[in-house]
């Protein structure tokens, strides 16, 4: 199996060809699929971590499609969407069904997931492809159209949701995994490639099928089970999606860092400028704290399945966005570079178009925030109870644990433990008093005041039939905040090589983190006013971000 430091190897050697990113650029503006550097990663045997085995370790393939997310995020969304396609046969798909697609997978075929049509988007209820089935029961006919969805012409499989029941409802869709080599020639064709803001070069297209035959077999799950499955694949594909937003803080903080290094104003080195260093090591903080949840998360898939239906939608909701907010907040740094679309700019501007659609995929920010919010009563009544799937909690942080195999079946559409990381935090803040650094105290007084807001606030709140009020996100955010909290006390208490070095040195990332998360609270009570620490922390951290010559800035690559 291809590891991280092989494929960051083989990458660096393509630098200056299929991945140069003058040549990428060039694509990206005629509108062309990157397929050069799409088989390079085949040939590197990438699409074999896109099989989620047993015993394989899914933040494995999330590092791996990280470290192509931090060169081109068009061609990571290219290759890495054969995942989120063949995701579903991963969670419900029978063993012989697996292991057919496994080996196709492992060959580079290219497997693309149609859920959205053109005139209902996310509401997956409303879908009009319908499956009927032969009157001989040897089979199913699809008819329907599937659009904007990734890969949908380059593919060879399309896992596809269906009406098989005309009433609809939760039982009446079902998901079938299409082989479009084996359908009659005139029962499909594809739709034309849609042109978009971002990622350019990517194949957005759709297919539409008029009375296509396909295998009983074909069916993935049973009959009427397509909307729990689809459910259930969000849970991994939604972590997953995580990668391409740490991708896009790698490349953005090197692209401010060399910046800053080699310009000079008024005499000065930019990178000398305390406001560029403010803005520097405020970026490197949010960029340190997606990569503690994304890790936390990632690692859960394994060992805490039964709680992925709200730390997938938290992930997800949270993740993108705060990313996206470092994004232009470096972009401002950079000024006019960062909207030229040619050296000297250095590609700034084509990864901040790239980056605005991974906040949309697999549910926007405000689905996965509803999401999150319809499971809020129950996840503040297990916060009153302060009760922790303890041993799942610390598997997953723990970056040398062992992981126990991933169980499909363990997956649930409702968090009945609700959410262990956020209803720790307690006795984590309690481990961080006794155990140091000292220097964070102040930080976990502070921490534990909006928890207790957080938990005060969340009490009454009961979601309402036909939508939620604008003022109930609020909770939502703040119950992100919190989660991404407990991931950085859990990575720090967990990891002792995580406590060394110059990050770790006076538990510099950890207080570099949690001042940034308690400044995203939108009070008065903000890092800013209230933390004297604030300015020195985040020039530190700047500090190691000028000083550090790896094209990632990343706690994971030393502990992992």
């Amino acid at each position: 199996m291809t590891t991280t430091a092989d494929l960051e190897t083989l990458l660096a050697t393509h630098d200056d060809d299929v991945l140069a990113p003058g040549a990428l650029a060039e694509l990206d503006d005629r509108e062309e699929f990157p397929d050069g550097a799409v088989r390079l990663l085949d040939d590197a045997g990438l699409p074999a971590h896109y099989v989620l085995t047993p015993d394989g370790d899914f933040s494995r393939t999330v590092r791996l499609l990280r470290s192509v997310a931090r060169r081109d995020l068009t061609v990571a969304i290219a290759h890495g969407k054969t995942f989120l396609g063949a995701a579903p046969v991963w969670v419900a798909g029978t063993p012989e069904q697996a292991a057919r697609l496994a080996e196709r997978v492992r060959a580079g075929e290219a497997v693309c997931w149609g859920l959205t049509e053109r005139d209902h988007g996310a509401d997956l209820l409303a879908s009009e492809f319908a499956a009927v089935a032969d009157t001989d029961g040897d089979g199913w006919r699809l008819t329907g159209e599937k659009w904007l969805i990734n890969n949908a012409t380059r593919s060879t499989l399309a896992c596809v949701l269906a009406r098989t029941d005309p009433v609809g409802g939760g039982r009446g869709f079902s998901l079938f995994l299409v082989d479009k080599g084996q359908l009659p020639q005139g029962s499909w064709r594809n739709l034309p490639k849609v042109r978009t803001h971002g990622i350019r070069g990517a194949d957005i297209s759709g297919f539409a099928l008029d009375g296509a035959p396909v295998p009983a077999d074909a069916l993935v799950g049973e009959q009427g089970d397509g909307i729990a499955v689809v459910l259930k694949t969000l849970q991994l594909t939604r972590i997953a999606c995580t990668a391409l937003s740490l991708g896009a803080a790698d490349h953005a903080l090197r692209l401010a860092r060399d910046f800053a290094t080699g310009r000079e104003l008024y005499g000065r080195r930019l990178a000398d400028v305390p406001h560029v260093r403010r803005i520097l090591g405020r970026a490197a903080a949010a960029a340190l704290t997606v990569e503690a949840v994304s890790v936390l998360s990632a690692r859960s898939v394994h060992t805490l399945p039964g709680e992925l239906s709200a730390i997938s939608a938290l992930t997800k909701a949270y993740v993108p966005t705060l990313t996206q907010e470092t994004l232009t907040s470096l972009g401002e740094l950079l000024g006019v570079r960062g909207f030229l679309t040619s050296p000297p700019g250095g590609g700034f501007a084509k990864l901040e178009r790239d980056h605005r659609i991974c906040a949309i995929f697999d549910g926007s920010t405000v689905v996965n925030r509803a999401a999150l919010l319809n499971q809020m009563p129950r996840l503040t009544r297990q916060l009153t109870r302060r009760r922790t799937a303890a041993e799942g909690l610390r598997a997953a942080a723990d970056l040398t644990a062992p992981l126990p195999p991933f169980d499909p079946g363990r997956l649930t559409m409702l968090s009945v433990t609700g959410c262990s990381a956020v209803q720790a935090l307690p006795e984590l803040a309690a481990r961080i008093r006794a155990q140091g650094p000292p220097q964070a105290a102040p930080l976990i007084d502070r921490l534990l005041a909006q928890l207790a807001r957080l938990e005060s606030e969340s009490a009454d709140f009961v979601p309402v039939a036909g939508g939620l009020p604008s003022t109930a996100f609020g909770l939502a955010e703040a119950y992100e905040r919190a989660y991404a909290a407990a991931a950085c006390l859990l990575l720090w208490l967990e990891n002792p090589p995580l406590r060394t070095g110059r990050l770790g040195a006076d538990g510099l990332w950890l207080r570099a983190c949690l001042t940034a998360l308690l400044g995203e609270a939108g009070t008065d009570d903000t890092a800013d006013t209230h933390d004297n620490d604030a300015g020195t922390v985040f020039d530190a951290l700047a500090d190691v971000v000028l000083t550090t010559p790896a094209t990632e800035f990343t706690l994971w690559g030393g502990a992992a």
